[in-house]
């Protein structure tokens, strides 16, 4: 069971990059509007990452 909430740890955390490259590459498009949203993204993978933490799933026991 834990290979499988690393993996999907993983998958999780690989898709959220792919959410912030685009957003990297256009950011001087966006304005305000594009800072926001990205700023509301990373709030909702910090809560996810600090839930994960605490429940002990980035431990390698």
């Amino acid at each position: 069971m834990k290979y499988y909430t690393v993996a999907m740890t993983f998958i999780i955390f690989d898709v959220e990059i792919m959410f912030l490259v685009p957003w990297a590459v256009y950011f001087d498009q966006l304005q305000w509007f594009g800072f926001f949203a990205v700023v509301l993204f990373l709030f909702n993978i910090t809560i996810a990452y600090a839930y994960e933490w605490r429940r002990g799933g980035l431990d390698w026991d």
